[in-house]
């Protein structure tokens, strides 16, 4: 990815947060075909340090765990807050004209061996947690055990789990670091209906150098 040093996030903590609230990543292996590319939300375990584990299910019948190429690390993409950034936004525009578009965006890559788990009780374990956590905003959550045994045991048996401990992680926060204060003001009133971005310009301008 390209790395213009004023985009790099180099904070665990901050690229973890943006795992967890995007937890939809774009799993990215080698095969006998070329690259393949799998959607898949991820649980993210902080363990070990400093960059954690990566958890996930496929389906048994998804080539991407019996195919991919053991010699090659896998790598997620995590895909935060993005937005079109207007040039009318820019204080400066008025002054010289020297303005154009770009897109700001937070993203999250991490790279790691692919492990394949096929252990019914692990996979179960990972079932429950995920959905723990996406039915925990649910007015009458929904659990596993809500499900016939027998059901939830046949759709176990066709899904594979998979494990990527992260070797490396890089983050990108294209946020107009390199704007002055006043276009970043702009830039952020302009994303008023866009929170997420509108928040990491301004917090981006507050940062030290």
């Amino acid at each position: 990815m390209y790395m213009p040093p004023h985009f790099e996030e180099k904070r665990p903590e901050a690229m973890f947060e943006l795992m967890r609230e995007h937890p939809l990543g774009t799993l990215v292996t080698l095969d006998s075909n070329g690259l393949n590319a799998n959607h898949i939300p991820f649980e993210l375990d902080p363990e070990p340090a400093p960059f954690g584990t990566l958890r996930a299910h496929v389906a048994r019948s998804n080539s991407v765990w019996r195919e991919f190429s053991s010699e090659v690390d896998a790598l997620i993409v995590f895909q935060g807050a993005q937005a079109y950034i207007s040039p009318s936004w820019y204080a400066t525009k008025q002054e010289s004209g020297k303005v154009v578009p770009t897109w700001n965006y937070m993203v999250v890559h991490a790279s790691g061996p692919l492990k394949i788990i096929d252990d019914p009780q692990w996979l179960r374990g990972l079932v429950g947690r995920l959905t723990e956590r996406h039915e925990k905003g649910q007015a009458q959550p929904w659990k596993v055990a809500d499900a016939p045994t027998d059901y939830i045991d046949k759709l176990l048996s066709a899904i594979v789990g998979i494990e990527i401990p992260v070797t490396r992680l890089v983050g990108k926060w294209k946020v107009s670091q390199n704007q002055p204060a006043v276009n970043r003001e702009g830039i952020a009133r302009g994303l008023q209906n866009a929170g997420a971005m509108a928040e990491a310009v301004r917090m981006k301008g507050n940062d030290p150098a």
